[in-house]
């Protein structure tokens, strides 16, 4: 490819490319940058345009080549960050007006530890206020589009980051992701994301003025986007060094000893008590086969105490967004997030202390349950989202329509009050009126705790079959 076309490259290459001299940093954040200028003003995915800073990191990073220096995994390789973590000297947005001179003093541990790797950002990603949706818009930037189709969700609350990847700015995004906020915007945009184990990638943001909530502290997690598997590998090795100021950081090894072959994988095409269309379960029995196809034993088995999990997320998530949060987004949010928030709370009665600390025990059974069940099956593969990509307003309609998209986002969701890592990857698409290429389909791979490298290798499969093409124009 020429120079103009490296937006267009993935992370792995471009590194390579980098490190070889083949082509340089300069050009590699040049061609996004100019790529970044053709499409964001038609997507809205990148709120803060970084670029002068990215060229000149980006002769830094040429300089340290011609100097014989030692290079990290991403060195010189273009990548975004999502608005809602700290970078040194920028404001932590979240979404939220009230914050708009929340300057951050130090670089939150994903943003330096993708420093120490070499990378260059370009800017920073959108998300919805308090990064609370699954969909993107807020009143600080407004909404982000999907390139597939503006008519439906980019998914939240990651979505910038999704949409900027799928549009082919930079081949690399930062997430995060406390309910699916990686693998839902992977799965809407024709993506892989990796949600990690929690303790595997260090977390903090200086300009918090609280501590984490106690569902935060068992759920959310930081982790990469990428338009293909394989930079997940890098993006996630090199997001994942230990940082002090994050006591639960884990020092485990990326890889770990081989499997048992054939490798078992429980295939949840349609999990009990979760609403899955039609073409979510085809995927996911389509990924079981690419799979089977390869090597693996897979059988269509159901999980352990799903729908009994289901309740207890629901159950603490929303009982401390009712006590710790709504205030707050009743004071300082726009009206899609105060509309979204109160139906969660109309979905979800008010319980009891004792009710709330019998849910935070019960979390223990749940990850035991799966723990033993996953000694036979090291793999799950089910949907990553139970429904085709949302039409913009889902989930600031009503009650009974935010019923079912919690009914579609339980495997998701569930997944992180279990702690597990787990992979979202496209598995072609599914035709609609609104999206002339159709809308992607996906599923999510989950594996046991430290053990992303068996989802990845699994995906990396499922993605050489069904993989969806990106990046792409706008549809519009």
């Amino acid at each position: 490819m020429t120079a103009t076309e490296l937006w267009q490259w993935d992370a792995v290459d471009l590194a390579a490319a980098i490190r070889s001299r083949k082509v340089s940093s300069r050009e590699a954040t040049i061609a996004v940058i100019d790529r970044m200028q053709a499409v964001n003003p038609k997507i809205n995915a990148v709120v803060r345009d970084l670029s002068e800073q990215a060229l000149a990191d980006a002769a830094a990073a040429d300089e340290a080549v011609r100097r014989g220096e030692r290079l990290g995994p991403l060195h010189g390789v273009p990548v975004t960050i999502k608005e809602n973590i700290d970078q040194a000297g920028l404001p932590t947005i979240n979404g939220v007006a009230a914050f708009r001179q929340t300057i951050a003093s130090e670089d939150s541990p994903p943003v330096a530890n993708w420093k120490k790797a070499g990378a260059v950002i370009v800017g920073r990603t959108n998300t919805p206020a308090f990064s609370l949706r699954w969909h993107t818009d807020n009143d600080v930037h407004g909404a982000t589009l999907n390139p597939w189709s503006k008519a439906r969700t980019p998914g939240g609350s990651s979505g910038g980051a999704s949409a900027a990847l799928a549009a082919g700015i930079a081949p690399l995004a930062h997430g995060n992701d406390y309910g699916g906020s990686i693998r839902y915007p992977a799965y809407t945009c024709g993506l892989a994301g990796i949600r990690p184990t929690m303790g595997r990638v260090p977390s903090f943001n200086a300009t918090a003025t609280v501590e984490r909530s106690a569902t935060n502290q068992l759920m959310a997690v930081n982790g990469p986007l990428a338009r293909k598997v394989r930079d997940l590998r890098i993006g996630l090795a090199a997001m994942s060094g230990s940082d002090a100021r994050d006591p639960v950081w884990v020092p485990a090894p990326l890889e770990g000893l081989p499997a048992t072959t054939p490798v078992r994988v429980a295939l949840v095409a349609q999990p009990a008590g979760q609403y899955t269309h039609p073409a979510v379960a085809e995927a996911v029995r389509k990924a079981g086969k690419a799979l089977a196809d390869n090597g693996y034993a897979v059988e269509e088995v159901e999980p352990p105490s799903f729908e009994a999990a289901i309740r207890v997320w629901r159950k603490l998530v929303f009982t401390e967004t009712r006590h710790l949060t709504y205030e707050s987004i009743e004071k300082l949010g726009d009206a899609q997030a105060r509309k979204s928030a109160g139906l969660w709370l109309e979905i979800q009665p008010d319980i009891t202390l004792k009710e709330y600390m019998q849910g935070l025990a019960e979390v223990l059974t749940h990850r035991r349950a799966w723990s033993l069940f996953m000694e036979t099956y090291p793999l799950v593969i089910g949907p990553n989202s139970g429904d085709l990509p949302f039409e913009v307003g889902f989930d600031c309609k009503d009650v009974p329509t935010f019923r079912h998209v919690l009914d579609a986002q339980a495997l998701m969701t569930v997944v992180n009050m279990l702690g597990l890592p787990s992979v979202a990857v496209p598995v072609g698409t599914t035709a609609v009126p609104d999206a002339p290429r159709g809308l992607p389909l996906g599923v999510q791979i989950i594996a046991p705790r430290f053990r992303e490298d068996l989802a990845l290798d699994a995906a990396e499969i499922v993605e050489a079959v069904h993989g969806v093409a990106t990046p792409i124009d706008p549809a519009w």
